[in-house]
This record gives structure tokens, C-alpha cells and sequence, in this order.
């Protein structure tokens, strides 16, 4: 965390900022609010109203999570989500309008982490930015790695690898491997899931497990030609992979 100073009338003290936020927004009023909650919870936050200003800061200034509104003029959310993921694991949060699923689970499936249709709270707006940074706070390292015959994880260096090639992983999709790996040949509910990875404070849909089981299933699959986590009908998630003597 970092500390900043601010005056008072009986002079200076400092306070925690538990993170820096970027928020990209382009209705003055929404950007106020969200600013307004998210600074009296304690972060540090810088808005912009464009896609181009929100890349332009988000590399200049390395915020620990992006409020992202996909509905931008000119580059929208999607093509600003789909650019930062290219250069960063910085978290995003996205804020629509729309309320088709799928429009949601394109965002998930680019590499955001959690979604709020609008019109939403900005209590549970803050809920949440709170919720996806406590996984970074609670993550524990293992400190051997974990070593399988097709797929190898590295935790001390947050690397992956399948049939030795280095998988380009989000952080959402490494915990969400991480966590199957760890249990491997038990069954994880979606609830499990939701609770290890998201936290259990998270307000979404479970639907944003299947989501994230499929891409890295997906990115496995292309690499190993297998497929290493299977679905059990009604219950939950399995990572079947062999453990490899060593």
C-alpha cells in the first residue's frame, strides 16, 4: 500500500491508499460518482474519458486496476481491454449498458475480470474493486512447483507451462488454473471456484467461471492436443493431468 499526504486545517497527515485506480468514462456524471466513492474508500484515482487517454495512462502510470466502460466513443471498451491486456495483467472491471450476455462474455473472454451493468451501485462498484485486489493480497506461493506430465506451474515465478511451452495467461486464468492443478483429480463446484479465485465477497454470475475454465482449457488443448480439465455435469471442474515423477 502507499501512503499520501493531505492537509488539513490542523496540518499535514497521511492516510493509506490501498490502490491506484484508473477509471475510463465519458459521461461526466458517472466518472464524478465513481471517482467520489472510490477516493472516500481510500484509492488513489485518475479518470479519462477515451480509449486512447486510457492507454496513454494506464502505460505511464501502471494502475493496479482499470474501471473500463466498454461503451467509448471511438475505440470502445472492447478494443481498450483487448490493448491492455497485450501489455499488462492489470485488472479491469467493466462497466455496460448493454445487457446482452454476450457482450459480457466477450469482455471476459479478452481478459476482464468482473463486469457491472449499468445502471449499477457504486457501493458494490467499490465492493468489487476491493474484492478482485484482495486476490492479489491473499495469493499464497508455493514456494516448489507443481509438475505434471503435460503441464508444469511455477509459482514463485507466476509461470505456466504446457508440454514445456509458456502459456500467455491473464491473472484470472492462472488462478483458476492454479486452484484445479492444486486439487488435481477432485472435483471443484463453481462455488469453490468462485470463493478461491474471485473471493468470497464477489457479487457476479457464476457464469464468469465457465467462461475462464474454457479459455484455459482452450489454450491448453492447443498446446498439449489433450483435453486436461474435464466438466462433471451439474457438479463442477477436474484437472486430470498425471503428476510426473521426479
Amino acid at each position: 500500500m502507499l501512503r499520501e499526504y493531505v492537509c488539513n486545517l490542523g496540518g499535514w497527515e497521511h492516510r493509506i491508499v490501498k490502490g491506484k485506480i484508473l477509471v475510463v468514462e465519458d459521461e461526466k456524471s458517472i466518472q464524478t460518482i465513481v471517482r467520489t466513492y472510490l477516493e472516500n474508500a481510500g484509492f488513489q484515482v485518475v479518470c479519462v474519458e477515451s480509449g486512447a487517454d486510457a492507454l496513454r495512462v494506464a502505460e505511464k502510470q501502471r494502475p493496479d486496476l482499470v474501471v473500463l466502460d466498454l461503451n467509448l466513443p471511438g475505440m470502445d471498451g472492447i478494443e481498450v481491454a483487448v490493448r491492455l491486456r497485450q501489455e499488462s495483467d492489470v485488472y479491469i472491471l467493466m462497466l455496460t449498458a448493454r445487457s446482452e450476455e454476450a457482450d459480457r462474455v466477450t469482455g471476459l473472454r479478452i481478459g476482464a475480470d468482473d463486469y457491472l451493468t449499468k445502471p449499477f451501485s457504486p457501493r458494490e462498484l467499490v465492493a468489487r474493486v476491493e474484492a478482485i485486489l484482495r486476490r492479489r493480497r491473499g495469493d499464497k506461493i508455493a514456494s516448489t512447483a507443481l509438475i505434471f506430465v503435460d503441464v508444469r506451474i511455477e509459482p514463485e515465478k507466476y509461470e505456466v507451462y504446457a508440454a514445456d511451452t509458456l502459456l500467455d495467461l491473464t491473472h484470472t486464468e492462472y488462478n483458476v488454473l492454479l486452484e484445479l492443478v492444486r486439487h488435481a483429480g477432485r472435483v471443484l463446484t463453481r462455488d469453490q471456484l468462485i470463493d478461491r479465485v474471485w473471493g468470497v465477497g464477489f457479487f457476479g454470475n457464476e457464469r464468469v467461471v465457465d467462461v475462464y475454465v474454457g479459455q484455459v482449457r482452450r489454450k491448453l488443448e492447443q498446446v498439449t492436443g489433450r483435453s486436461l480439465i474435464e466438466t462433471v455435469r451439474g457438479v463442477g471442474y477436474k484437472f486430470v493431468d498425471t503428476p510426473k515423477d521426479v
